[in-house]
């Protein structure tokens, strides 16, 4: 175990993190590990898996990691496959995976676009879970992180498609919290806001719509992005012993509150 372990007890723990090689999957990913998790990471591309699965090793932390395109159903198999082969059952699913091909008109989206943003940030999370609950309940219950974006609450210009499928996951997580509370399975959202990551395009589109009025509220003066890090703690929070009475919340990581 890394000697930079943060303490929080979350040892002989199995969590999958769907989207985890790089910014705040995989961030979250070395944080659970770091709190007594074994951890499976997936990416789209093996040689990312390759190189997060090294770098952890590196640090001490029990991960394995497999390719998969969430969106896909065989993917998902594979993944819920490889968490059952390697540590024998799961305990928590956090699904950061998520796609934005476009930065236009929402009525001029085409209905493939529609449907790959729908498909991926919102049917995938879903239909993962729906593989994993039978393996959740026989470990006597588990804990659901899905990540959606402040652009759920506060939609933007020219970002339309992904602003909907954010603020569908929304009421998901408040469906799948009130459905699975009876199987003593929580299910919570985190809600980032502008998180230095390696979704630049976007991140741009954000600050500028944003900035000029958010500035004033922000907890950091001057104005700085969050970093994956600021969201991996809430993330081993909700998945400890110490959220235990804590189901359904949409919880934003921003600098700022967008709702009541």
């Amino acid at each position: 175990m890394s000697s930079s372990r943060a303490g929080r007890n979350l040892d002989q723990k199995v969590a999958i993190v769907a989207g985890s090689t790089k910014g705040i999957g995989l961030a979250v990913a070395r944080r659970l590990a770091r709190d007594g998790a074994h951890v499976v990471i997936s990416s789209r591309k093996q040689q990312n898996v390759d190189s997060a699965v090294a770098m952890l090793h590196g640090e001490g932390l029990s991960v394995t990691g497999t390719v998969c395109h969430v969106g896909k159903a065989e993917d998902r198999e594979q993944l819920v496959a490889k968490a059952l082969e390697h540590y024998g059952g799961v305990d928590f699913l956090v699904c950061v995976a998520g796609v934005n091909p476009l930065v236009g008109s929402t009525l001029g989206a085409s209905e493939e676009v529609w449907d790959k943003i729908l498909d991926v940030n919102v049917k995938a999370p879903a239909l993962l879970l729906s593989r994993l609950l039978p393996h959740m309940e026989n470990r006597g219950g588990g804990s659901v992180v899905l990540v959606s974006s402040v652009v759920g609450y506060l939609p933007i210009p020219k970002l339309g498609v992904y602003n909907t499928s954010k603020t569908a996951l929304l009421g998901l997580t408040k469906s799948l919290a009130m459905e699975l509370a009876p199987k003593n399975i929580r299910v919570n959202s985190l809600v980032p806001g502008i998180i230095k990551t390696d979704f630049l395009q976007m991140v741009r589109v954000i600050e500028a719509a944003y900035s000029p009025l958010l500035r004033p509220h922000l907890l950091s003066l001057p104005f700085r992005y969050g970093e994956p890090e600021d969201c991996a703690g809430l993330v081993s929070f909700l998945c400890s012993s110490d959220a235990s009475y804590i189901t359904g919340e949409n919880i934003v990581v921003a600098g700022y509150s967008p709702k009541l």
